[in-house]
């Protein structure tokens, strides 16, 4: 007959040696302690860069200089939206972190490993972002350098709204060279205005995560006091006009933003990539305090 000690013994052996409950963007999921890991989310990649995490595989383009040490440390496992299955397989990595652009993916790739989905949203993207990086601070055993992390995005926060109150509305763009679509609360650059307090110059709508097509005249009828600017262009590395040379029109010479150079280009990789992760977020709330408390 086996004794209480040793059955107790037994089960300590049987069971993992960590698991732990993480909050994901389709709910919690208990897992163990990685040691392999693949990501396809580059929001994602930044918060675990910025804790010390070095995964296995990562998407072929990176859009920062500061993931130039990742490229002889990590294979590379596909796109942003397409991964290359035999790549990720070939791994065998432990966990597989997904996001965004990627997040279609998940069923196909949890037949390969444990994949967790940290999509952030836009209205709640710094909630969001905090979320995601205390997930990852507890999941890795990182919870110390994720704390401090946290606390210098509270600051961030803090500094952006105080240098917003009271300086006027603003109306967001994003430029894809000639074009240009408007985000106002609810869309996926909607943070600006809901998070930081930023009140709209104008109603928008929107459908999914493009914003609405909008013209010059638009923008002179908004006559915002602020214009905070997103380059798409140059956030995918793509060639065309930049998004001052799109915005230097005669209607948009008109607005109160113009004629007091209250126009915030804003780091496009940084918004429009990786939007939500810390180190991106924290230093896109630096720019944001710059700007309107200078």
């Amino acid at each position: 007959m086996i004794s209480r000690a040793l059955l107790a013994l037994l089960t300590l052996l049987a069971s993992p040696a960590f698991a732990e409950t993480i909050e994901t963007a389709r709910g919690p999921v208990e897992l163990e302690r990685p040691e392999r890991v693949v990501v396809f989310d580059i929001a994602a990649l930044d918060t675990l860069d910025a804790l010390g995490i070095a995964p296995v595989g990562v998407t072929d383009t990176l859009y920062f200089p500061h993931f130039d040490h990742l490229k002889d440390k990590a294979e590379t496992v596909g796109t942003l939206f397409e991964p290359n299955f035999e790549a990720v397989a070939a791994l065998e990595p432990d966990l597989i972190v997904i996001g965004g652009r990627s997040a279609t993916q998940f069923d196909a790739l949890s037949a390969i490993a444990p994949t967790i989905d940290m999509t952030i949203g836009g209205d709640s993207l710094i909630g969001d972002a905090r979320a995601r990086l205390t997930a990852y601070g507890t999941l890795f055993g990182k919870d110390d350098a994720a704390a401090e992390l946290a606390e210098g995005l509270d600051r961030a926060v803090a500094d952006a709204k105080a240098a917003i109150e009271g300086k006027g509305n603003g109306l967001v763009l994003l430029t894809n060279g000639p074009k240009m679509s408007a985000f106002g609360p609810g869309s996926r650059f909607g943070w600006i205005h809901t998070d930081l307090g930023l009140p709209a110059a104008v109603a928008t709508t929107y459908e999914g995560s493009h914003g609405e097509a909008v013209s010059f005249e638009f923008v002179q009828k908004a006559n915002p006091d602020w214009l905070v600017v997103v380059d798409r262009a140059a956030a995918v590395q793509q060639e065309g006009d930049s998004a001052r040379q799109t915005l230097d029109n005669p209607l948009v010479h008109e607005t109160t933003a113009w004629k007091e150079d209250h126009l915030v280009f804003l780091d496009p990789s940084s918004m429009y990539i990786a939007g939500g992760g810390v180190r991106s977020i924290t230093g896109l709330l630096g720019q944001i305090t710059d700007a309107f408390g200078g």
